[in-house]
């Protein structure tokens, strides 16, 4: 289960809306093995694509060494999904490569970035295969 709160939440719903008709992309890091997202880092989706991401090479080298000085680790790794539902696709699978990661979709395909409905699901993804996860969103930790 993914315990978040409701601002980071709300900041990862922001950020897909503000992309939108582009994917939004980012990561919400934690102290390491606490599985708890703490620090939300959003990030330019180098493909500007509204049907692909992509972090940008040298932005996640010294986001990870960043993480790495702090005793971070990447707790939540999302993305939005501009026209389908928050459902990992076969690319998003293949790039998943944090196996303790959350992997967090939003879906902006019904609102774009206005205010309204949005869906917010989380997934652990290891060796390729999707497991969908309950959410739970919290006040405060």
């Amino acid at each position: 289960m993914l315990r978040i709160t409701t601002e980071l939440r709300d900041a990862i719903v922001a950020h897909a809306r503000a992309d939108h008709p582009d994917e939004a992309c980012g990561v919400v890091a934690g102290h390491e093995g606490s599985d708890r997202p703490e620090r939300f880092i959003p990030m330019l989706n180098a493909a500007r694509s509204p049907t692909f991401y992509e972090f940008d090479s040298g932005d996640l080298l010294a986001l990870y060494r960043e993480m790495d000085d702090r005793d971070e680790e990447p707790v939540v790794i999302y993305h939005s999904h501009t026209a389908t539902e928050a459902y990992p696709s076969r690319t998003d699978v293949s790039y998943a490569s944090e196996p303790n990661a959350h992997y967090v979709l939003v879906s902006t395909r019904e609102t774009g970035n206005e205010p309204g409905p949005f869906e917010f699901r989380s997934y652990r993804i290891v060796d390729g295969v999707i497991t969908e996860e309950d959410v739970e969103v919290v006040e405060s930790y």
